[in-house]
């Protein structure tokens, strides 16, 4: 993400700029840790001072941003416990929903969970991290809606960023496509059959590959301190 500036034409600019500083803390380019200050970011977003709190104030409510001292708002970096309690979470929640899912599932919606998950595929090969990350909301949406858990789907919105955040770090992954790829139509062929407990064993099954993966990427990961 070599560009950070808004093109000023579709949302409103708030909007465009929650996007886009969303999307470079969840892809990676301001680490864990890093200040991000204000005047800086108005010259590399091209946005007002005003913007940019406005900004930051509501990614502190999503947990990717967090005011530490005299350093001012940081990107928040990622707790371990924190992370294992996300990956709790989704567990129980996706795989209840994947279950009812089975259960009550139509021709038509196992057709768009499949071209949603055809997109994301493609988006894999493509090396597409912004496509991927946005189709697999989208299957999610269908698949808990499809469900008639909309209550849990709220949740799981309120983790969303965060979520998406960790998806970044597991995608990155060698052979992680071809992995998700199986895991997720293992369910999905579940769904279809109406197999309710096969379809909550193989969600089941790909969170915790994810949470592996993730915990481990976080391992591995330097949380030096920088300044964007």
């Amino acid at each position: 993400m070599s560009d950070l500036k808004i093109d000023r034409n579709a949302k409103t600019l708030r909007e465009l700029t929650l996007d886009k500083l969303r999307g470079a803390i969840v892809q990676g380019y301001f680490r864990p840790g890093a200040r991000l200050v204000e005047r800086t970011l108005c010259d590399e977003l091209g946005v007002s001072r005003t913007v940019v709190r406005e900004v930051l104030r509501h990614l502190e409510t999503e947990g990717l941003v967090e005011t530490v001292g005299r350093q001012g708002p940081v990107v928040a970096r990622l707790d371990p416990q924190q992370v294992s309690e996300i990956y709790e979470l989704r567990g129980l929640l996706e795989a209840h929903a994947a279950r009812a899912c089975a259960e009550h599932s139509t021709p038509e919606l196992v057709k768009e969970l499949r071209e949603l998950r055809a997109v994301i595929e493609a988006a894999f090969v493509d090396q597409d991290l912004p496509r991927v990350l946005d189709y697999t909301e989208r299957f999610y949406d269908a698949l808990f809606q499809g469900a008639g858990k909309s209550v849990s789907l709220g949740v799981v919105k309120t983790l969303n960023a965060r979520i998406n955040r960790l998806r970044a770090l597991t995608i990155a992954t060698p052979g992680r496509s071809n992995d998700s790829n199986r895991e997720m139509n293992a369910m999905l062929d579940a769904i279809e059959r109406h197999d309710g407990d096969a379809a909550a064993a193989a969600s089941s099954a790909h969170i915790r590959r994810t949470a592996e993966l993730a915990m481990a990427a976080l391992a591995g990961l330097d949380e030096g301190d920088g300044e964007a």
